[in-house]
C-alpha cells in the first residue's frame, strides 16, 4: 500500500502516524516544506521516501510530488495530512489521483459553519442561531432578533483564529472596519461548557473508537483573553453527547477517518451543535486517547487502513488532564513542584509549538487518574498562579 502523507512533521505528534503506518507495512511517502536533515529519527526511519516542495501553498509543487511516487511506487491508495490546515488540498489531490477518500466536490459541508448548520438542523440537533453577514446592516438585522452578545468567525476557519464575541454597536462597527475580506458567520453568544464527539470510523461508516473532552474554557476565550485551558477525557462518556454525536456521524457519513465534534452544553442540559472538524482533535489530544486507554492509537490507524480493523481494547481506564502553562503568568508551583507532587500521574510533559501555544499553552501537561477528584486536584495545582 503507498500512502501519501502531507506534511507527516507537524504537529510533532503527527509523525507517530507514520510509524504506526510503517509497522502494519505501509510504503509512507512524505510531501512537506521542511528540510529532510531536520526531521526526527523516527519520522525519518518510518518515511519510504520523502519529496521536499520550496512551498506548501503552490498546488503544482504537490501534484509534481504526488506524480513522482505514482511513476515509481505505482498506484497511490491514500493521501492523508489529518491536518485541519491541508483537508482541501488533500480532497483535491485525491480527486485528481483518483484516490480512494472524501473528494473535494464533497467536503464543503465539512468546511464552511453555514453549511454545517443546515446538516445539524437536517438530523435534528439544536444549533445557534445565526448566518454568514456580508455587511453591517444584514449583521444588525440578525442582532436584533438574537441580541447582544454575538460571536463572529470565518464561515471556512481554522480554529479560533479571527473569531471574536461583539458586545455592542461600538465592537460591531469596529469589526466591520477590520475585518479580513472572507465571509464571516454571525451567531447568538451561547452560554455553556464546550463538550465533544470524538472518534474513528473504518472504511464501512462504523465507529471503531469513540471518546470524549470536556473543557473549562472556550478555545475562542483562551486566544482572545489570554486564558488558562484544560480539558479532559472522562472514565463514562456524556450520554446525551455520545447521543448528539452518533447522530452528526451519521448525518456526515464519514467513513475511515478521525473526527471531532464540538457541541455546547448549557445550565439547562440542552445541547447545541457547535461546529465537525474532519480530523483528529489537535494538540497532544491523540496521546491522550492513549494513556486514558493503554493503547496506541496510531498504530491501530495503520491497521485500520492495511487489514480494515481495529482490534484494542477500549478500556476507559483513566480521567486523562490535559494542563497548558502560559508563559505569561507567574504560576505558584514549579514543573518540579508538579512532578514532586503528581509524578506518578503525569504521563507526559513538553513544550508545545508557537503556533499552537496562544490557544492550549506554551507548556502542555497530560495527567491520568483513575478518581476524577484526584485529577482535578492535580490540575487545580498545576494552574494556582501567584
Amino acid at each position: 500500500m503507498n500512502f501519501i502523507f502531507l506534511s507527516p512533521y507537524f504537529p510533532d505528534n503527527f509523525s507517530k502516524f507514520c510509524q504506526g503506518l510503517k509497522e502494519t507495512g505501509v510504503n509512507v511517502l512524505g510531501i512537506g516544506d521542511a528540510p529532510y536533515d531536520g526531521l526526527k529519527t523516527e519520522l525519518k526511519d518510518s518515511l519510504t521516501e520523502y519529496y521536499r516542495v520550496d512551498d506548501m501553498e503552490d498546488y503544482s509543487q504537490l501534484l509534481k510530488a504526488c506524480g513522482y511516487f505514482t511513476s515509481k511506487y505505482g498506484k497511490i491508495d491514500r493521501i492523508e495530512s489529518h491536518n485541519e490546515y491541508w483537508l482541501e488540498t488533500d480532497a483535491r489531490l485525491r480527486t485528481d489521483f483518483n484516490v480512494q477518500g472524501l473528494k473535494i466536490d464533497e467536503i464543503k459541508p465539512m468546511k464552511y459553519k453555514s453549511k454545517m448548520k443546515k446538516v445539524f438542523n437536517q438530523a435534528g440537533l439544536n444549533t445557534a442561531r445565526g448566518k454568514v453577514v456580508n455587511n453591517i446592516e444584514e449583521a444588525e438585522e440578525l442582532i436584533a432578533e438574537v441580541d447582544y452578545p454575538v460571536v463572529v468567525k470565518p464561515d471556512n476557519g481554522v480554529g479560533a483564529v479571527e473569531t471574536f464575541k461583539l458586545n455592542n454597536q461600538t465592537e460591531l462597527v469596529d469589526f466591520f472596519e477590520r475585518k479580513l475580506d472572507i465571509d464571516y458567520i454571525m451567531e447568538e453568544y451561547i452560554e455553556g461548557r464546550i463538550y465533544t464527539f470524538d472518534g474513528l470510523t473504518d472504511a464501512e461508516g462504523n465507529l471503531v473508537f469513540s471518546s470524549s473532552l470536556i473543557y473549562n474554557a472556550g478555545i475562542m476565550e483562551a486566544v482572545n483573553e489570554g486564558l488558562d485551558l484544560f480539558y479532559y477525557i472522562p472514565r463514562e462518556l456524556p450520554q446525551d453527547i455520545v447521543e448528539a454525536g452518533r447522530k452528526t456521524l451519521e448525518a456526515f457519513e464519514l467513513r475511515e477517518r478521525f473526527f471531532h465534534f464540538e457541541y455546547f452544553k448549557m445550565s439547562d442540559g440542552k445541547v447545541v451543535a457547535l461546529e465537525v472538524n474532519i480530523r483528529p482533535p489537535g494538540g497532544l489530544t491523540l496521546d491522550m486517547f492513549n494513556y486514558a486507554n493503554d493503547i496506541d492509537i496510531f498504530r491501530q490507524y495503520g491497521k485500520l487502513v492495511t487489514q480494515y480493523k481495529f482490534d484494542a481494547e477500549i478500556s476507559r481506564k483513566y480521567n486523562c488532564f490535559y494542563v497548558g502553562r502560559k508563559n505569561s503568568f507567574n504560576y505558584r508551583n514549579s514543573l518540579g513542584d508538579i512532578l514532586n507532587n503528581y509524578g506518578e500521574h503525569v504521563a507526559l510533559h513538553e513544550e508545545i509549538a508557537p503556533i499552537l501555544a496562544q490557544a492550549i499553552g506554551d507548556y502542555g501537561i497530560i495527567i491520568r487518574t483513575e478518581k476524577l477528584d484526584r485529577g482535578i486536584e492535580a490540575v487545580d495545582y498545576a494552574l494556582d498562579k501567584v
